[in-house]
């Protein structure tokens, strides 16, 4: 099973992928409209920093699951 369909089933079956897919979409969508602002306000720094935290995180944790949801890979 290749990558993207993994990924597609992951969607479909597991409310935890989809939800951290959706979560590292919002994430990176506020990152891309706090970056269009030409001077960021100490608090707009410091959100970016975090949203960059939060998009990691989110992104390791549906790694974790594709790791574990291909076929052969025991937990």
């Amino acid at each position: 099973m290749d990558q993207e369909s993994l990924i597609e089933r992951l969607m479909a079956e597991n409310e935890e992928f989809r939800r951290l897919r959706g979560e590292h979409r919002g994430y990176d969508q506020e990152l891309e409209t706090l970056k269009g602002s030409s001077l960021l306000s100490a608090d707009q720094q410091w959100r970016v920093s975090e949203l960059k935290k939060l998009k990691l995180m989110a992104k390791d944790r549906m790694e974790a699951i594709i790791r574990h949801a291909r076929p052969g890979v025991t937990a």
